[in-house]
């Protein structure tokens, strides 16, 4: 939530107004213990809606799109490179797109299916009793590849990550996170 729309500050002003609504209501309480726990609880309740709120209009006014992206892995130093542009197809500022890449070993090989690749029993003592020759079928990250994006606009990106030697068939997918 780096940028606050018009609608952004209506919706605070609605939720600052309905607290003092409240506040308002309380002070027909003659006691000072039940009046000050009703300002506290209404102080509660308006401020989580309004926390709540702002990441429900954040979510649905800065929106973006990802064009044309494509990748190249790097056999010399093992890394995969995305190249790409991110497009604002809102109506609002973008504080920065974040790019989640997914890189999956093998998706659904159906030769390798066990037990063990549905089920794998977890514990607090697992770190004791690993398997050191166990590899990472998933690797995740994440990638700041926008910063300040006006409506309409367009912006190259690229974005370097390493890639698992032993990943055969992986599957690529990519999230698209605007505030």
């Amino acid at each position: 939530m780096t940028y606050f729309t018009i609608l952004h500050w209506i919706t605070l002003l609605i939720f600052l107004l309905l607290f003092v609504l409240l506040v308002i209501i309380s002070k027909k309480e003659s006691n000072p213990k039940i009046f000050w726990s009703m300002v506290f609880s209404s102080f509660l309740v308006t401020s989580m809606l309004a926390i709540f709120s702002m990441f429900v209009l954040d979510k649905y006014t800065k929106k973006g799109k990802l064009i044309n992206i494509t990748h190249k892995r790097v056999l010399l130093n093992e890394t995969i490179v995305f190249f790409g542009q991110v497009q604002n197809i809102g109506r609002f500022k973008i504080g920065r797109c974040k790019l989640e890449v997914k890189i999956a070993n093998n998706a659904l090989n159906l030769n390798n299916i066990t037990g063990k690749t549905f089920y794998a029993p977890r514990s607090g003592l697992g770190s004791l009793f690993t398997n050191k020759k166990e590899r990472p079928s998933t690797v995740v990250e994440d990638f700041v590849i926008a910063k300040d994006l006006n409506p309409g606009e367009v912006r190259n990106f690229s974005a370097t990550m390493p890639y698992p030697p032993y990943f055969q068939k992986a599957d690529i997918r990519y999230k698209l996170y605007c505030h």
